[in-house]
């Protein structure tokens, strides 16, 4: 049974994966620039504010991609303050024109110190020798070591990705809710799907693969309500609720299917939730 699953899986991301898939998706928005650093800024912009109909997404990314003249790096490191009264009007759903100012704030602050966002989602490591802050147990038995987190890596780098994001001083509490955490047990959707874009490697011109550090094999799905109705249905999923766990649950059953790429089914799961209605 597993191995029929997998192989008509192997054969949705076939069918998905696939230049054709970029249009209607809103990938289709860092796909219009070259630059690096323009690639990753509305890549997670579009991330950000993909919920709702993909049209509409798409449409309000061009919009804002508009409001900064087309070039979104330039606009952020070069704005004057008269040049952020356009974007105050900016709005899609609940993402506002406070939460617009804070993103172009944290990017200034991120790409005045670094060429990738990539370091953004990178926990720095412990240098030879140092010790790792762990709980004491006090009942006379030795200290213990703090377990990984629940996802591995890929949580790691979004617990510290969410710290660093909102390091800066008197950043807004509503925009909290846009950048989201394993530690408040969100599947984090959006942000995992904006990994995927970054760091999946392949040949068929969908994910960019322009991180080197960060590696497929430690992504999380991107869980959404169409891969989770999908993947319950196919028994990959046996948790009741839907938060980081179940997003973790899922890429582990995936993981026995490809360890090194597990993410890559979610051009199968999505697909099938969305296109065919599975």
């Amino acid at each position: 049974m597993i191995e029929n699953i997998k192989a008509f899986l192997d054969s949705k991301v076939i069918q998905y994966n696939q230049p054709g898939f970029i249009t209607n998706d809103p990938i289709c928005i860092p796909h219009l620039f070259t630059k690096k650093q323009d690639i990753e800024i509305m890549g997670f912009w579009a991330a950000t504010l993909a919920w709702g109909q993909r049209v509409t997404i798409i449409n309000k990314c061009r919009e804002l991609i508009s409001l900064m003249d087309g070039a979104p790096l330039d606009f952020i490191m070069n704005h004057q303050e008269p040049d952020l009264k356009k974007l105050l009007h900016f709005k899609h759903r609940t993402f506002n024109d406070i939460d617009t100012l804070y993103f172009i704030s944290f990017f200034r602050h991120h790409y005045e110190r670094h060429q990738s966002l990539e370091t953004a989602f990178m926990p720095p490591s412990p240098l030879k020798g140092e010790q790792i802050n762990t709980p004491q147990i006090l009942n006379g038995k030795s200290p213990r070591t703090i377990p990984p987190p629940l996802g591995g890596r890929g949580a790691s780098s979004l617990v510290h990705f969410h710290r660093y994001f909102f390091s800066l001083p008197h950043f807004p509490q509503r925009t909290k809710k846009h950048v989201s955490s394993p530690q408040q047990k969100s599947t984090c959707k959006r942000l995992n799907m904006f990994l995927r874009w970054m760091v999946r490697k392949d040949d068929k011109g969908v994910d960019f693969g322009i991180w080197n550090h960060i590696k497929p094999a430690d992504l999380i799905m991107p869980c959404d309500l169409h891969v989770d109705r999908v993947a319950r249905k196919l028994n990959l999923i046996s948790r009741k609720q839907t938060d980081w766990q179940t997003a973790v649950e899922l890429t582990e059953k995936l993981r026995e299917f490809d360890p090194l790429d597990p993410v890559k089914y979610d051009f199968a799961l999505f697909g099938l939730g969305i296109e065919e209605k599975f």
